[in-house]
Formats: structure tokens, sequence, C-alpha cells
């Protein structure tokens, strides 16, 4: 089992950046695939970023491409998204996730462990 904690959200101004930690407790993360998601309130939950462990390899939503980054920390089996340019639209509870691939995924419903996510408020 794969345990997952989000952290880093917050209230932000609009233009601003936050950079969301999630802290994997796994013997090794080689075999996974991780992606953070977004849910807003009366929303579908929207894929944000993804990057396989092994390869580094990553995919960012077109939303957010250009503002965002996904990275890892092999020592710390931790995955971060640094999000720039925050816009009001990006305010939602932050989801990490993982997934038994070595290939990037974009489709919530292929992740089979996530965290208890992480708000982030984005005011104007």
């Amino acid at each position: 089992q794969v345990q997952l904690v989000e952290s880093g959200g917050g209230l932000v101004q609009a233009g601003g950046s936050l950079r969301l930690s999630c802290a994997a407790s796994a013997r090794t993360l080689s075999p996974y695939t991780m992606g953070w998601f977004r849910q807003a309130p009366g929303k579908e939950r929207e894929f944000v970023a993804t990057i396989s462990w092994s390869s580094g390899r990553t995919y960012l939503a077109d939303s957010v491409r250009d503002r965002f980054t996904i990275s890892r920390d092999n020592d710390k089996n931790t995955v971060y998204l640094q999000m720039n340019l925050l816009k009001p639209e990006d305010t939602a509870v932050y989801y990490c996730a993982a997934t038994p691939s070595t290939m990037p995924t974009m489709s919530p419903r292929t992740y089979v462990y996530w965290g208890q996510g992480t708000q982030v408020t984005v005011s104007s």
C-alpha cells in the first residue's frame, strides 16, 4: 500500500506562486507513475500533471502548461507541483495520486492510490 500526504496549499493572490509537495511512504516508487489532480466544488476531478518516476517523463494539462512544473525527488520519495502565475480558476482541492505504471497517464480512473488533498485558493 502506498500512502500519500499532500502539503503546501494555502491562500495566494492572483499572479503568485505555490509549491505543493506529496510525500509517499513506499519502499520504492520506480514502478509507479505519479499524478496531480484538482477538483473544484461542483466540478469533476481534473487532470493537472503526471510524471513517470523511473523515466522522469512528464505531461501537463494545456490549462497549466508553461505555468506549472511537476518534478520528483528520489531521495525523499516526494513529488512536487510548482505553480506559478496562479489564477482564480486554479482554485481547487489538489490531490496527489499514484498508479502502478511506468508511463504517464492522465485518466483519474487509472490511479489506485490517492492522498487526502490540499486546498489551494487564489484570490483576485
